[in-house]
């Protein structure tokens, strides 16, 4: 079997790195609390070991003067080797030790009570024992250690040479005892200490790292889709607290940041879906012109043009009105007679008109979806109202149309006055084409609030600008709004009708491009009106949302900002100051700089008076 050796090592040196963290925490500190008691352990014990053979080398000490007194005192009057023997062992210079003579602690020398009697056989320390020194030696049989000393025994006072040793033990097995039982009560101690600090420790991690944890499952759930998970709070002197502090600041960037993709996304979903239908409306109403053109000018082929021998009889002899005869000779499937040609190609005009007018709507809301700014300027709402009314009763002469002006503020906005013309021309000609002949129409303008819009359901441009709602026309502009001249200030303009209505689904839809709420297209137009004016009302900061009422019909309102200049006029001062306009004081008031407002102020008396004629204005 071979090992490779490499890769053992590999997997070692990365062990810390696939270790948990609880764990390597609890292991460094057991380990580190484990060298602390074992630390401690053997400096107590080696300094209770230090001060137990100190306290035995003071009692060999005495043992050994007294041990030695006898011994002189006999050798003073026997100085012999047998004479010696007779009370000890003796260990002769330089040989080895037989036995240690343990003296009785009650001998005294001088009454010569008491004997030294001999101790257990020691091991032989020849080495130690053969001149005079202490040390420590193991017993040859029970057991234990002793600490003994050797003391030399010198002869006759004359003989300096010395005769013996006396050995002189003290049994350390008390000694040792001690030590040893300190040492395993060092250990179970030790042991506990660890064994109790590793249940702590793995408590204590567990409770420290929980915020680990809570980021670990925070971080799965997000991983699984959900944004809105968050850190439990907790306290911000911590790290862990501004650790976890960070991370909700930075998940919630993160969230608004997918949802702000998500809803751009979702935007551009829908804005592909309704380009697609964009396109598909738009190729449906440019075929009917253009089939009709083409079918023309197939009809013009097949025919093999005009001709010229009976282009002069018709031209002498139709009236207008009368239908063409064939050529003398014709067969019916022959050349186009002169009136016929003309019945062609005013059908070409009218169907190249429609066609010219669908396009140039469509570039307008094209212009609009690209957000270009528009030309504004201070606009009398009041003006564009009473041409536009003028305008209808022009076209609809039997219809009975009537303005009302209310009470407020001077009705002037900040826009683009052409397109703010028309926007009020489409509201009145939606007005005129989906209701029958001879209806009543009823145009209203007044000063009012942007937040009457939203208690219908539709909101207006937010301070971001974008426009939202059925107002915003699907696709349609996200222009930044006018600045308003004051908190939700706005002149507001309806155009009721007295026909039937729309229906709440009808509603929903009214603003989108190309919808008809009659799917048999039987009315004519474009399909692009309405939401010409919401794009174009979105477009300048306002608001545009219709209503049923329960009589019947439709109200269509639009809501547009006041301008600084409307809100810096005071009504009730001028109303005091000019008598020339009875009932409009409010709305003829006001002189101010601009030579266009100036003047459409002068002409007001005139266009209510060409009004209140039926549209014509009085001669002079």
């Amino acid at each position: 079997m071979t090992v490779n050796g490499g890769g053992f090592w590999r997997s070692v040196r990365q062990l810390p790195d696939r270790t948990p963290l609880r764990v390597k925490l609890i292991t460094a500190v057991l380990a580190l609390v484990a060298v602390a008691l074992a630390v401690i352990s053997i400096a107590g014990i080696a300094f209770l070991r230090s001060y137990l053979l100190g306290q035995a080398d003071n009692q060999l000490a005495s043992l050994a003067g007294s041990s030695q007194r006898p011994v002189l005192d006999y050798l003073g009057g026997a100085q012999t080797r047998s004479a010696l023997q007779q009370m000890i062992d003796w260990i002769p210079s330089g040989g080895s030790p037989h036995q240690v003579i343990q003296p009785v602690t009650n001998y005294n020398p001088y009454t010569g009570s008491g004997q030294v009697q001999p101790g257990p056989v020691i091991q032989p320390h020849a080495s130690w024992l053969s001149g005079n020194g202490t040390a420590i030696v193991p017993a040859v049989s029970g057991g234990g250690r002793w600490l003994v000393e050797a003391i030399p025994v010198l002869g006759a006072p004359n003989n300096q040479s010395p005769s013996g040793t006396i050995v002189v033990g003290v049994d350390l097995s008390g000694t040792y005892r001690t030590l040893g039982r300190l040492t395993g009560i060092d250990i179970i101690v030790s042991a506990v200490v660890l064994l109790g600090l590793a249940v702590v420790g793995v408590a204590v991690v567990r409770a420290s790292l929980r915020p680990l944890t809570d980021i670990e499952e925070t971080a799965g759930a997000i991983a699984a889709g959900d944004m809105s998970r968050r850190v439990p709070e907790r306290d911000p002197r911590t790290e862990v607290g501004r650790l976890g502090r960070s991370l909700n600041t930075m998940l919630a960037q993160i969230e608004m940041a997918f949802r702000s993709q998500a809803r751009s996304e979702a935007a551009a979903r829908r804005s592909e879906e309704r380009m697609r239908q964009f396109v598909t409306d738009a190729s449906h109403e440019l075929r009917t012109p253009l089939t009709a053109i083409r079918g023309f000018a197939e009809y013009y082929r097949q025919r093999g043009g005009i001709s010229s021998s009976a282009a002069g009889a018709a031209t002498a002899s139709a009236e207008p009105g009368t239908p063409a005869t064939a050529a003398p000779g014709g067969n019916g499937y022959g050349q186009l007679q002169r009136a016929d040609l003309d019945r062609i190609m005013r059908r070409v005009e009218q169907e190249s008109s429609r066609m010219g007018v669908l396009v140039e709507d469509m570039l307008l809301l094209a212009r609009l979806d690209q957000q270009r700014p528009l030309e504004r300027s201070t606009v009398d709402l009041l003006t564009l109202a009473a041409d536009a009314v003028h305008d209808a009763r022009v076209v609809a002469p039997d219809r009975s149309i009537n303005l009302t002006v209310g009470s407020g503020n001077a009705l002037l906005v900040l826009g683009d006055e052409v397109r703010l013309r028309q926007v009020i021309g489409n509201l009145m000609s939606n007005a005129l084409s989906h209701t029958p002949d001879g209806t009543p129409i009823d145009v209203t303008i007044r000063s009012g609030s942007l937040a009457e819009a939203d208690s219908h359901g539709v909101y207006r441009p937010a301070e971001s600008g974008q426009a939202r709602g059925p107002a915003a026309a699907p696709g349609g502009p996200e222009t930044p709004a006018a600045p308003a001249a004051g908190v939700g200030a706005a002149a507001v303009l309806e155009v009721a009708d007295h026909g039937h209505g729309v229906t709440p689904e009808q509603a929903e839809h009214v603003f989108e491009r190309f919808y008809r709420a009659d799917q048999a297209r039987t009315v004519g137009g474009t399909g692009l009106g309405l939401a010409i004016v919401a794009s174009l009302v979105a477009a300048h900061g306002g608001a545009v949302w219709v209503e049923s009422p329960p009589g019947g019909g439709a109200i269509f309102r639009i809501a547009l900002p006041l301008a600084p200049e409307a809100l810096a006029d005071d009504p009730e001062a001028e109303d005091a100051g000019d008598a020339d306009s009875p009932g409009d004081a409010d709305l003829t008031a006001g002189s101010y700089e601009d030579p266009g407002y100036d003047q459409a102020r002068s002409d007001e008396p005139d266009i209510l008076n060409s009004l209140a004629h039926g549209g014509r204005r009085p001669a002079g």
